[in-house]
């Protein structure tokens, strides 16, 4: 049977390019794969990477949406509601019983999730802040 071994890519669609570099950068912290750069441009990706994770920035005026989901543990999973937190990111959370989930949106509507199986730790320490 053929398997798949990873994800290579995601193609996310953008208003503006350039301004959503800025925030996959500032937020996520991908950077553009420069030895890429020459496919952004006319209709073309702006490839960018965060480690082993890559991204494909499609300029559309179009309203197309992929929700992308992120995998965390749960030290993550809060350092990164810190992180949206402190760029103004509006987000949810979501407990599913089995997983924990932290869902938000880039500038241009595009649907994000940040999801852990740490859920019980995770389900500890939200106790535990609360309290606090």
């Amino acid at each position: 049977m053929a398997k798949l071994a990873r994800f290579d890519h995601i193609h996310i669609y953008v208003k503006d390019r350039k301004a959503a570099e800025v925030w996959y950068r500032e937020v996520l912290g991908f950077n553009a794969v420069e030895s890429l750069a020459f496919w952004a441009v006319g209709n073309g990706p702006l490839v960018v990477s965060h480690q082993d994770l890559h991204l494909a920035l499609f300029e559309s005026q179009a309203d197309k949406r992929t929700t992308v989901a992120f995998g965390v543990d749960a030290t993550n999973f809060f350092l990164w509601q810190q992180k949206l937190t402190e760029h103004r990111v509006s987000f949810t959370m979501s407990d599913h019983d089995i997983t924990w989930s932290i869902y938000f949106c880039d500038p241009d509507g595009n649907p994000f999730e940040i999801t852990s199986l740490d859920y019980d730790a995770i389900s500890e320490l939200a106790k535990n802040r609360t309290k606090s």
